[in-house]
């Protein structure tokens, strides 16, 4: 059994690391296997297939398993706090994962249909982990009520988005310090959004004496 697992870990790291530098497309499970020190026969033993070994690397090897993880050891922690240590754990494995995070971006509108299939079942599991995290809050009256699947989709996408500009966009950008106090400063605009609860603006920017 220990070998069993030793042998599928190999194969998963041997498919990210190629992944990683060549994509999913290109990337073959003959060179899957012989980065791996094994037969390609073992590989296809273990998983079956190139899509399924893509969807095990996606289910293990992302920030999902992390989220998972996580959550639970959150309990007692304020919402804010909370927030703060989710969306730095996020950023801190995408930049972690960056090469194949890069590369899936330039290849995902030409996955094959079973690929995108896949991958976005991986996306609907991460916003639905979010979002129960979200729906937890409201229970305990701690978030108003919207939709938590809105609200996971628009805080992930936040975060995807710094993460796209800062170190993608700009390699290199994204350091611990800059990093940690732009969370903070995005946790606070998720949180309390950016109107000033004492101001008297309507949505069409005009004050109310300038309403009459």
């Amino acid at each position: 059994m220990k070998k069993t697992k030793n042998t599928k870990k190999q194969l998963l790291e041997a498919t990210l690391t190629l992944i990683s530098e060549k994509g999913y497309l290109r990337a073959t499970t003959r060179e899957i296997a012989q980065k791996a020190g094994v037969t390609e026969l073992t590989l296809f033993r273990h998983f079956g297939s190139k899509e399924r070994l893509f969807e095990e690397l996606l289910n293990g090897y992302t920030f999902l398993p992390r989220l998972k993880e996580l959550l639970p050891e959150l309990e007692g922690l304020s919402y804010e706090r909370s927030l703060e240590i989710i969306a730095t754990r996020f950023l801190l494995t995408l930049k972690e994962r960056k090469a194949m995070i890069k590369i899936m971006y330039s290849e995902v509108t030409i996955y094959p249909e079973k690929i995108r299939a896949i991958y976005n079942r991986f996306v609907d599991e991460m916003r639905g982990t979010m979002a129960g995290f979200f729906e937890n809050m409201q229970k305990r009256g701690i978030m108003r009520r919207n939709s938590p699947e809105m609200a996971a989709r628009v805080f992930l996408w936040i975060l995807i988005s710094y993460f796209r500009s800062e170190e993608i966009m700009r390699p290199g950008s994204m350091k611990k310090e800059t990093m940690e106090m732009n969370v903070q400063e995005i946790i606070d605009i998720f949180m309390h959004g950016t109107l000033n609860k004492r101001s008297d603006l309507s949505y069409t920017g005009r004050t109310a004496h300038e309403r009459l």
